[in-house]
């Protein structure tokens, strides 16, 4: 059974009748991949596959993919790591599958190790069917013990996702072999999404406890091959896979520094899919006539403010001096060269979730006198500003800390050397006053999300401001009928007006770009992808 979600779908147009359009760039994909000149504005982008070839034939086998990551993920325990692209989701994916997948081409939650997911009246009982003859990797069966042990494993660890989990979930029953029931505490309409990700990724018993010693062991159309950390990995085809055979024999997941290097690869024909979320490299890869899965994420080019005591954030008028210093359409014009896509509120238009309420405007003048009167009572007007390797993030850094300095902060911008350092500085460690950041809402069920970064009892805060009545809005998103939902975002956006735990620069329309001869890429939720049925002509 599909979980259907959307109340409307944003159209992708192309062809010569959208003349008018803001952006030239080539669209529709045609003649064995090569692509016609056409017209996207951009903000056609949306949730999907875009730019595909039409009949490219039969599947070939053999040979392998391979990908250039974001980052290394930080672990394969999908208890311990956060399921996005970002963030070694499609390493996890392809190795633990999913119970569900989101189908952005229906915008529903579609059966995958699942047979069906039903739910009552309430939302409050769920209950899921697994399919008949599903293995993991170690030849052992998926069955309902192994799902309800794998998903309390993943409440027990404590890991980035695992509070939303623990909130809702009351109980997992599990009345035969084949069925897991799911008793919530309260009204969940979208958690059936919760199980394309991590909580829906199933680990094998043999896997081991979290940490040391852990071995990934899943369900997944690959395995791990081997790990050659901080330079890639490779995965294998794993001949008993449940949906058949994978086509390729491998894929090999890489890990270049920085973004830049990344794109150049790939422009050079020597990696097969790369991960892109800068506006520049979305226009001018899709320009080019590159296919590619696009993952909408709202909330994405974000500074996020350290409001951990003794630090700065910790005084709202350094919050609202930063929020009011910072014009984010010059941002974005000096870190791309455009300031397509950038939008101070939580969800831009193309978004089901805009609301018409605006957010707050950048106001110099009162952020000087903001500033002014914190240092009066002691503060000495120091930020450290945490940002990442990429090029982009440097030319964003040093406009941001001029637009910062200028209002009467000190900014010390501090680059980390890797996409892995940033996160480990802000995540792990902490160690920052503000930084570059993605908040990441999705589209399908943005409370997840909102839940984990800007809910008190959210694991992704990182020193973020939180406060009881942004934990109440959120709480009651979750259970809210659809028209509710929208009135409770636009609240959402008054309080992050009023307490400021981030400034939103932007959104980004997250892009897997992929050379023309790769075929039969799946996608699913946070811009993660399947390698499952994906071969090479």
């Amino acid at each position: 059974m599909a979980i259907r979600r959307r109340w409307w779908r944003l159209a992708m147009s192309c062809g010569a009748g959208g003349a008018a359009l803001s952006l030239l760039i080539s669209g529709c994909a045609s003649n064995g991949g090569q692509s016609d000149p056409a017209v996207l504005d951009p903000s056609a982008l949306s949730d999907g596959m875009f730019g595909e070839a039409g009949d490219v034939g039969a599947p070939v086998r053999g040979g392998t993919v391979s990908f250039a990551s974001f980052s290394e993920p930080t672990s394969l325990d999908p208890a311990k790591a956060i399921a996005a692209a970002t963030t070694g989701g499609v390493e996890l994916l392809n190795i633990y599958d999913s119970l569900m997948r989101y189908d952005a081409e229906s915008d529903t939650d579609v059966p995958q190790l699942a047979e069906r997911l039903t739910h009552d009246d309430t939302f409050t009982t769920w209950t899921l069917t697994l399919r008949d003859g599903v293995t993991f990797s170690d030849g052992t069966p998926v069955d309902a013990a192994a799902v309800k042990a794998s998903q309390q494993r993943f409440g027990a660890a404590d890991g980035p996702d695992a509070a939303v989990w623990n909130a809702n979930v009351a109980d997992i029953a599990s009345p035969d072999s084949m069925t897991v029931v799911y008793t919530l505490d309260r009204p969940w309409p979208q958690f059936s999404n919760s199980l394309t990700t991590g909580a829906g990724m199933i680990v094998a018993p043999a896997a081991g406890p979290t940490g040391e010693g852990f071995t990934p062991i899943g369900a997944g159309p690959f395995t791990l091959d081997s790990w050659a950390q901080g330079t890639s990995m490779t995965l294998a085809a794993r001949p008993d896979y449940w949906a058949g055979t994978p086509y390729l024999d491998t894929v090999t997941m890489v890990y270049p520094k920085k973004t830049d290097v990344a794109k150049e690869t790939f422009l050079n024909g020597e990696i097969d899919v790369v991960y892109l979320r800068n506006p520049d490299d979305i226009t001018d890869i899709v320009a080019q006539g590159y296919p590619g899965y696009v993952g909408m994420a709202a909330v994405a080019n974000v500074t996020i403010i350290n409001a951990a005591p003794g630090r700065p954030g910790a005084d709202p008028r350094v919050r609202k001096a930063i929020q009011m210093g910072l014009d984010s359409e010059a941002l974005f014009e000096r870190a791309f060269g455009t300031s397509t896509f950038s939008e101070r509120e939580l969800f831009g238009e193309y978004s089901r979730w805009h609301t018409d309420v605006g957010a707050v405007p950048a106001d110099p003048a009162a952020a000087r006198e903001l500033v002014e009167q914190a240092k009066a009572d002691g503060f000495d007007g120091r930020l450290v500003f945490d940002v990442g390797p990429n090029e982009s993030s440097h030319r964003q850094a040093l406009a941001l800390q001029a637009q910062l300095q200028s209002v009467g902060f000190t900014v010390e911008v501090r680059r980390q050397s890797t996409g892995g350092d940033h996160i480990r500085a802000v995540a792990a460690d902490r160690d920052y006053d503000i930084a570059e950041w993605g908040v990441n809402l999705r589209d399908p069920d943005p409370y997840v999300k909102m839940a984990a970064a800007m809910h008190s009892g959210g694991k992704q805060v990182y020193g973020m401001y939180t406060s009881p009545e942004m934990d109440a809005l959120i709480d009651s998103f979750q259970s809210a009928d659809q028209q509710e939902k929208l009135a409770l975002m636009a609240e959402i956006q008054r309080r992050v007006n009023d307490d400021v735990p981030f400034v939103t620069h932007g959104y980004y329309p997250e892009y897997l770009a992929m050379q023309r001869n790769l075929h039969g890429v799946q996608g699913s939720s946070n811009a993660m992808v399947s390698f499952a049925q994906a071969w090479t002509s």
